[in-house]
């Protein structure tokens, strides 16, 4: 559907496809409207058959420009990596090309820890400090088991 004939049923339906609620949308279309009026005036503009086609048809151009899949991005780096290696630059090449392994799952980025565990002196703590870690660790140590498997006595 081409642009409304009307300049402000178009200027409203723009208005609506980028998210102005009805009533604010009629109004910075040129309308006069005000409070309830405005509300009545801009939900009866939004049932007329040509407005609600041009806001469904300018609806479905957004989505369209908006949707990026992982096709469209793999085909984004086919096309840099050919342009690459048409310019010799085989740096860019590679890039492309590993992009696109990694958009598909055949590269994965490992990231390996380091630092120190850490082991505490717990002969050093108080009763109450002791009660305190056996509250929080003592319902961990009773589903796990003795991992020695050794059963106290």
């Amino acid at each position: 559907m081409p642009v409304l004939t009307n300049a402000r049923h178009e200027a409203f339906a723009q208005a609506i496809v980028k998210g102005a609620p009805a009533s604010v949308a009629y109004k910075a279309s040129g309308y006069g409207a005000s409070g309830n009026s405005a509300e009545a005036a801009a939900s009866r503009l939004l049932s007329d058959v040509k407005v609600a086609k041009r806001i469904a048809e300018l609806q479905s151009k957004a989505a369209r420009k908006a949707t990026v899949t992982i096709e469209t991005i793999a085909a984004e780096l086919e096309e840099a990596r050919v342009l690459a290696i048409a310019e010799k630059q085989t740096s860019a090449a590679v890039s492309a090309s590993m992009g696109k392994a990694k958009l598909f799952g055949l590269i994965v980025d490992k990231h390996k820890h380091s630092g120190s565990i850490g082991t505490y002196d717990l002969t050093k703590l108080s009763d109450d400090e002791l009660g305190s870690l056996e509250a929080i660790l003592g319902p961990l140590a009773d589903t796990a088991g003795d991992p020695s498997g050794a059963e106290e006595a």
